[in-house]
């Protein structure tokens, strides 16, 4: 359990932290800059707005724990989502750029994924999960931005929207989403939500959330509603 005075320290991090050096400092944008395709509490959509379950997703692409739950639940949420059964929410958070040996691995995978949601939405999940399966070490320097934007390029994500990553546009949102996710109760990554509820089951084996996804769906057919 993390304990208050942790998370104030994390949180207060993540909002100052811009990685590195004096000069990193001194580009870093300012302005608050919101992509497109993006809730007001900050998460990216992904999906039929009309779909009946909403899932929400808290994540860290440095974390090795939404590394596990990604590999395992990418595919079915993906397929979930072709369906119309679920509109997925996803918050992408950087409090571990302190894991990153000064990269701000965090604030820069998640600023890439949030200019793909804003410039080439159909192509979020598929890059998101290219992050995920070349996800490097915690601890270490995290993946250069050749690579990422390799990654990015594999993923069917156009040259122009690429070439954006550089512009670091959203890196103030994304402070934003951060530090609003732990405000708002939020202890660690992943967490996942099923309408609003916090899904407690197994996260890391395929099938379980999948079924709790399905369980929902069918619930809210027998009362009737959309």
């Amino acid at each position: 359990m993390v304990i208050v005075g942790l998370l104030v320290a994390i949180v207060v991090a993540v909002v100052n932290a811009v990685g590195g050096s004096p000069e990193a400092e001194a580009d870093a944008p300012t302005a608050l800059v919101v992509p497109a395709n993006t809730t007001a509490a900050g998460a990216i959509t992904i999906g039929d707005a009309a779909a009946p379950v909403k899932v929400e997703v808290y994540l860290d692409y440095m974390c090795p724990f939404c590394g596990r739950f990604d590999r395992a639940n990418a595919e079915q949420l993906r397929h979930l989502v072709a369906a119309g059964t679920i509109r997925l929410e996803m918050y992408p958070l950087s409090f571990l750029d302190k894991a990153s040996s000064g990269s701000r691995y965090s604030t820069r995978a998640a600023n890439a994924v949030a200019t793909v949601a804003d410039r080439a939405p159909d192509e979020v999940l598929a890059f998101s999960q290219a992050l995920y399966a070349h996800q490097p070490h915690e601890g270490g320097e995290g993946l250069p931005n050749g690579q990422i934007a390799g990654l990015a390029r594999d993923a069917g994500v156009p040259q122009e929207v690429i070439d954006a990553f550089a512009k670091r546009s959203f890196e103030p949102w994304i402070a934003q989403v951060t530090e609003r996710a732990f405000a708002g109760g939020v202890t660690g990554t992943p967490t996942v939500k099923i309408n609003g509820v916090v899904f407690k089951g197994d996260l890391y084996s395929a099938g379980p959330l999948a079924e709790a996804i399905t369980a929902a769906a069918g619930q809210l057919g027998q009362l009737g509603q959309p």
